[in-house]
């Protein structure tokens, strides 16, 4: 049978608690969420659904055509604009998700003969980028800018340094300076995924390159996704003109991909003005990590001390992360449930992410929910 093997596979994964299913929503719900990515509680804020709406009655449901066909708009060259002077950088390149723009900046910008030094725990769209890249790749330690120095001085060529700026398993912050520092040591160029920095970190929340002084660098690309703080969908790549002109001509998750939807680019646009006029929801985001964090120690859990919105908390196995996460759901309490191959080191936890809106009381009560359903 030809696709047998699968069968196998499933029953592989039920024997080891790895099982993953789909869980349609309602549009409202009394359950209290901390595991979505809506960092500033702007997905449903009423001038980013209202730009939505907007944006589809003027443009249409969908971009009509790849970028570079039919499928850029004034409204996606307005977006561009705005997210590279908000976050110091000379252009940017809106595609269709932050996946897609992963893929497109390590593609393009790790061709054959470049060393790419790839950080072991970043997210699964960085290392597949990697992968199809046509340049060498090498897995360093993970945060360890000592052993990207050592790999950087292991190649003669070209080198591009890949990292998340903030991981997204435990929500720990790689060290840009260093980075930056190794990277320049050896003429290498710094590629950071901002997904989870962006909205969160630096001043007004324009992300982790923008705290670490790197924001605008020639060296530097950063990319990032809509769908987290700003509440919409879609991906972004900031870096000089010469490197977005070089996307646009050779980035294939571009070139072949039909454009974000006006409605996603109007709601992104809406959220990011926002943040410009309350830049107090990034400030707010880091206040409420940090008391979970503080709150579920005290309680006696493994808890990971975040450096920006994610919080994990270690669970005992696959199996009991599963039966938790469930336990935390029935209770009106939405969490994250990470497990392996999710998980670099192999270890499965309960995923909670900080918001911007959420009260004391909300805090309270979900630390409270999850103490009491622990394994």
């Amino acid at each position: 049978m030809a696709f047998g093997w699968i069968d196998e596979q499933a029953a592989v994964r039920r024997r080891a608690g790895l099982v993953r299913t789909l869980r349609p929503r309602e549009a409202d719900t009394a359950a209290l969420d901390l595991a979505s990515n809506d960092y500033l509680g702007l997905s449903r804020h009423p001038e980013v659904t209202r730009a939505a709406g907007e944006a589809a009655a003027v443009w249409g449901a969908g971009a009509t055509g790849s970028r570079l066909v039919t499928g850029t708009t004034r409204l996606h060259a307005e977006l561009e604009a705005a997210l590279a002077e908000f976050c110091g950088f000379e252009a940017a390149l809106v595609l269709s998700s932050g996946y897609a723009a992963n893929l497109a900046a390590v593609t393009a910008l790790a061709p054959h003969g470049t060393l790419i030094v790839s950080d072991a725990g970043n997210h699964a769209s960085l290392i597949d980028g990697c992968r199809l890249a046509r340049g060498t790749r090498q897995v360093v330690a993970h945060r360890d800018p000592g052993a990207v120095r050592k790999a950087l001085g292991t190649h003669d060529g070209t080198a591009v340094v890949v990292s998340d700026t903030v991981f997204s398993v435990d929500g720990d912050a790689a060290d840009l300076p260093r980075l930056a520092s190794a990277c320049r040591e050896f003429g290498a160029g710094l590629l950071v995924d901002d997904a989870h920095g962006l909205g969160v970190l630096g001043d007004g929340g324009r992300g982790a390159a923008h705290a670490a002084g790197l924001a605008g660098a020639a060296d530097v690309v950063v990319t990032a996704t809509l769908s987290k703080s700003l509440g919409s969908q879609g991906g972004v790549v900031l870096g000089t003109a010469a490197v977005i002109g070089h996307l646009v001509n050779t980035a294939r998750t571009f070139i072949f991909d039909t454009g974000l939807a006006p409605a996603a680019a109007g709601a992104a646009l809406a959220a990011l003005g926002v943040l410009r006029r309350e830049p107090g929801r990034a400030a707010r985001v880091r206040e409420v990590a940090g008391e979970l964090h503080d709150r579920l120690t005290a309680a006696g859990l493994d808890a990971v001390r975040p450096d920006a919105a994610v919080v994990s908390v270690r669970a005992p196995s696959p199996g009991q992360a599963l039966g938790w996460a469930g336990d935390c759901r029935a209770a009106g309490l939405t969490v994250g449930c990470f497990r392996p191959p999710s998980v670099p080191d192999g270890v499965s936890r309960l995923r909670l992410t900080a918001r911007a809106d959420l009260s004391a009381g909300q805090i309270e009560r979900a630390v409270r929910v999850i103490d009491e359903t622990r394994p």
